[in-house]
């Protein structure tokens, strides 16, 4: 595998998860936000914090973002995510610029007028999985309804978790009734459970669940029992 510097914009739950897994995978990974309450340093001794504005030129310049080999911009704004890829690819040549949007409404503008690559939509991908793609010369009745009675929770695994490198079968045969695993987000985005494979710190979980099953879903995933 080769080594990659890889500048991660925003550093919510999605763009900590994703450095998490990076970062684990020996890239050479810089998290950017501005905001002091998501710098983690001691929680990600493995990942370079940078605490300023994405969307400003000099912070990118002082971040020597010329010099990285991929841009993820991951906040949950798509204005910040779509001038991040601007800049990425017009004012710094990054060879790979990779956008997460938020708001399926706004697909149409994530391409490469703005400096994206590959642009990746989470909400998108989630109802995709859970409700089926249609085709497109499907009638309107033959699309499958919303499923009802039922919420998508998400939630980022902690370093504590007894599901830690355990494999995905493990937690889907622990889950409460009326809960099911539907996606999982990791470095290559959001792809279906997979049950061989082993879950990671930071990996994000997207569950549908009967809201009466939230609570024990949070209890499940949290600390492992050392008694």
């Amino acid at each position: 595998m080769v080594e990659m510097r890889i500048a991660i914009a925003g550093a919510g739950s999605v763009g900590r998860s994703i450095a998490t897994e990076l970062a684990g995978s020996g890239h050479d990974v810089l998290l950017i936000d501005r905001d002091t309450r998501r710098i983690g340093v001691d929680d990600m001794p493995q990942v370079e914090w940078l605490l300023a504005d994405a969307c400003e030129l000099a912070t990118l310049e002082d971040a020597r973002l010329g010099d990285f080999d991929v841009v993820i911009a991951a906040s949950s704004d798509d204005k910040v995510n779509l001038v991040v890829s601007l800049l990425a690819k017009t004012e710094f040549g990054v060879e790979r610029v990779i956008a997460r949007i938020n708001d399926p409404g706004n697909e149409w503008l994530f391409d490469d007028s703005w400096g994206v690559d590959l642009a990746v939509s989470p909400p998108r991908l989630i109802a995709d999985l859970v409700e089926g793609v249609p085709e497109e010369d499907q009638e309107e009745e033959g699309i499958r309804p919303p499923l009802p009675g039922a919420e998508i929770a998400e939630t980022v695994l902690p370093a504590h978790s007894a599901f830690v490198g355990r494999p995905e079968s493990e937690l889907t045969a622990s889950l409460p009734e009326g809960t099911a695993l539907v996606a999982v987000l990791g470095t290559g985005g959001v792809r279906p459970p997979e049950p061989s494979r082993e879950l990671a710190v930071g990996n994000t979980l997207v569950f549908l669940a009967a809201p009466e099953t939230l609570g024990v879903l949070e209890d499940l995933l949290g600390p492992a029992d050392d008694t």
